[in-house]
């Protein structure tokens, strides 16, 4: 029978973070898989839990996930941790979870700290919907095609930044968004230094432009206004006899029709009248 591997969510700033459900489950797996193995044991030191430690990045997934599975595989239960937040959300975890879901190793994901949630809960903007786009490409190219398809994304859009990309990013965002788009830059969350910066765009530029940006960046973006469904000819004109027939007169009826819809006002007039 395998073992399981279970997904820690490790804290973003504050070691009070960590969950007794989270240190339970570190203290009772056979080993931990994490990103930073050093990062983690400080963490492990913390919580004066002792296990073997097993690296898993970005750059060495290919050889470590295999490894790991085969030791899940045999019967032992791994937790998976990252330096901070939540394992497999922006995060080479999700690689992991796909290679245990193919061989039906069971995945168990503990509840916890996760920066995104965090800064979209204390944004001010709009969460009942909201796109998760953590870190935009790295290269300039293929940073500009995701932020052209993002122009019209109506929810409330969530990216992570490193201060030395923040200048840069916000200058893109710019570009595709416009200077009134509103954002929350959420600077250091959880930790000493904390910072909720709700500004526009232009403003978020103009701050950036004057300061040096210091720490990890979370930035929540308010989507674009919903567009109004487009309304058509034979509509318009059913609406502009519904105010005539109620006794406005057919010009007032298209004008009022035609600046509630969008509908060009002449075609509206000759749909009525040769309607």
């Amino acid at each position: 029978m395998s073992g399981t591997l279970y997904l820690v969510p490790t804290p973003i700033g504050n070691l009070g973070d960590i969950s007794r459900r989270c240190a339970e489950t570190l203290a009772s797996a056979d080993f931990i898989a994490a990103e930073d193995t050093r990062v983690s044991l400080k963490l492990l030191n913390h919580l004066e839990i002792k296990k073997p430690l097993v690296s898993y990045h970005e750059h060495n997934k290919k050889e470590s996930g295999p490894r790991i599975l085969e030791r899940l595989l045999a019967g032992e239960n791994c937790a998976l941790v990252t330096d901070a937040g939540c394992p497999a959300i922006s995060d080479p975890g999700e690689d992991l979870v796909r290679l245990c879901a193919q061989a039906g190793v069971p995945v168990c994901a503990i509840p916890g700290p996760c920066a995104a949630i965090t800064a979209l809960s204390v944004s001010a903007l709009a969460t009942g919907r909201f796109a998760f786009e953590g870190f935009l490409p790295a290269q300039k190219k293929e940073r500009r095609a995701r932020l052209d398809r993002l122009k019209t994304e109506e929810r409330t859009m969530i990216f992570y930044e490193a201060p030395h990309r923040l200048r840069e990013t916000l200058g893109e965002l710019l570009e595709a968004f416009g200077p009134e788009r509103p954002i929350s830059l959420c600077r250091e969350l959880t930790k000493l230094h904390e910072e909720i910066l709700r500004l526009t765009l232009g403003e978020a530029v103009a701050r950036y432009t004057e300061n040096e940006p210091r720490g990890e960046y979370v930035l929540v973006l308010a989507g674009a206004e919903q567009r109004a469904e487009a309304v058509s000819l034979e509509h318009a004109a059913a609406m502009v006899r519904d105010l005539t027939d109620s006794g406005v007169r057919t010009k007032d009826a298209v004008r009022q029709v035609a600046e509630e819809t969008g509908v060009a006002k002449n075609a509206l007039y000759a749909a009525v009248v040769n309607g």
